[in-house]
Order: structure tokens, then sequence, then C-alpha cells
């Protein structure tokens, strides 16, 4: 279907005008006058779901609510567990979840209506005057939601306290909470890189391009014009991150999280206080940056 409706468009090109675009006219300018030989540009119109000016328009009505509501307070991404139990349960033998997109799709759909639930209507995170979410479907990898919302002014998060309250970024005592322990160690523990592992997709030039591990902290501290610094003491040894594993991990690599989240939803639930970020239009061009440009 996606094929007809670009086939559609190319066949419009016309009656949009594409063939005045500056850049064709600069390449006759500059001496190319066989026509054949530049090309002729495709311009995709904001109806089509994900093009550059879909994106753009869509920037655009997440500023206007910026404009009324104020800056957001927090960023959840939220993304598919292919080893949830009703994704495994209807796969055949020989399959894995790749092999079913649809059932991928299908059940992570189901979860996410549930996790509006939970932030909008149930308020878990405090009550939302405004939100705004990007679902992503990359080619490789698995679905993916980036949300941002903006709570009420009674509920905004403004201290190290109030984030504490919200975010953990610490590895649970096993004994007193085992399955957040073995949650935090299942989903919530980036790479890991660096010396650990050089190959890993987020290094570059030498390091992480997310910035971890991150720096031990007995506290939380407020961010300037970034993320906060959470709390991550140095107040045990590292854990192997499976079991056998000869990898240990501490605080340093646990991405920030929701206890409830994560152990209602059993998957990568990330949640980051953005009220510190002073460029908002940053958050707001990152989700909607486009399906091919994660």
């Amino acid at each position: 279907m996606q094929a007809n409706n670009l086939r559609w468009i190319a066949l419009i090109q016309d009656k949009i005008h594409a063939d005045l675009y500056k850049g064709l006219e600069d390449s006759l300018h500059a001496g190319e006058h066989n026509t054949e030989n530049v090309g002729r540009r495709t311009i995709l119109p904001s109806s089509f779901v994900g093009s550059p000016r879909d994106m753009h328009q869509r920037y655009q009505d997440a500023m206007a609510l910026v404009h009324k509501f104020g800056k957001p307070d927090i960023f959840l991404t939220m993304t598919c567990n292919p080893s949830w139990p009703e994704i495994q349960s209807k796969l055949l033998v020989i399959q894995v979840p790749n092999d079913r997109p649809d059932l991928l799709t299908r059940v992570f759909h189901a979860k996410l209506e549930e996790l509006k639930k939970d932030v909008l209507e149930r308020g878990i995170l405090g009550t939302v005057v405004a939100y705004v979410y990007v679902i992503e479907f990359q080619k490789s990898g698995l679905p993916h939601v980036h949300m941002l919302l903006i709570l009420d002014q009674n509920d905004k998060l403004t201290t190290p306290d109030d984030f504490d309250k919200i975010v953990r970024a610490v590895i649970p005592d096993e004994q007193q909470e085992p399955k957040l322990y073995k949650g935090v160690l299942k989903h919530m523990i980036h790479g890991p890189c660096g010396v650990l592992n050089h190959k890993s997709p987020c290094m570059k030039q030498g390091s992480c391009k997310k910035g971890l591990p991150k720096e031990f902290s007995n506290d939380t501290k407020q961010g300037n014009d970034s993320y906060p610094l959470y709390r991550r003491p140095q107040d045990r040894p590292a854990v192997p991150l499976r079991e056998n594993s000869r990898v240990r991990v501490d605080n340093r690599w646990v991405v920030p999280y929701n206890p409830f989240f994560l152990l209602k939803y059993d998957c990568h639930v990330n949640i980051e206080i953005c009220s510190s970020i002073k460029c908002v239009k940053y958050l707001y061009k990152y989700i909607h940056k486009g399906s091919d440009r994660v």
C-alpha cells in the first residue's frame, strides 16, 4: 500500500510544482544542460506520514502546546519486549519474534494503550495537562515510543527530592526487591560498552554516545541545562550482568527507570526528568526527527 501511495505522489508532482525547486535551477545554471542527468525531485506532501513535511508540521503542533502549557517535565521511552508471554505463546516452534512483526506490533500497541491509561488517566507520574508521543518502527530493532509529558503546575518536578520520587538509577538489593533486581539487570543496563565492550554500537571515536558509564553520586543533583545527575551511590560491589556472566556492572551503568512501570510492563521503560533543559526545541526535534533518522 505504501508503494502505491508513493507512486501516486510521484505522478502528481506537476500539480505541486516540484520542477520549480531551487535545486534543479541551480543545477542548470551550473552548466548541466541535459535535464535527463539532473533528474527530478519527488516531493512528499505533509499528508504522507513520516515525510519531512509531516514531521515538521507535527513539530510545530508540539511547540504550540509548549507555548500554551509550558516546558515538558518528563521524557518517557518504552521499547517492545519480544519475550512478553503474549508474543512467545503465539509463535510456532520454528519461529522467532522477528518472524512476526505483525504480532510484535499488535502486542506493543496494546501495552502502549495501557501505558497511556496509567500516565494520562490514572496519573501515576502526576496530572498531565499536555503530551506528545511518537512511535518508531526502525529498520533494525523493536518498535518503541518516545513520549513527552507536561505536568500540571501543582505537580511540577523542581527539586532533587521530586526527581527521586519518580526516577531511580540504582541496582536494587537482590534480597529486598528480587523482582525489581532481575528487571533492572534484564532491561535497564546500558551496553555494556567502553572498556567492557569496544565493539558496542553506541561507541564512537572511543567513547559512548550516550555518555555512559556515569559517575558515582551519593545524591541527585539538579541538571544545568541537561538531565539531572541521578543518585548512583557506590555502596555495594558490582554484580554479574547475567547468570554465569563474567561481565559485572554497577550503578554507573543503570538507565534511569521508574519501579512501577518496570515491574508492570517487564520491558525497557526509560524515565528522564527534562524540566531543567532550557532548549525544549531539542527534545521535540529529537522525537520528530523522522522514521529513518534514529
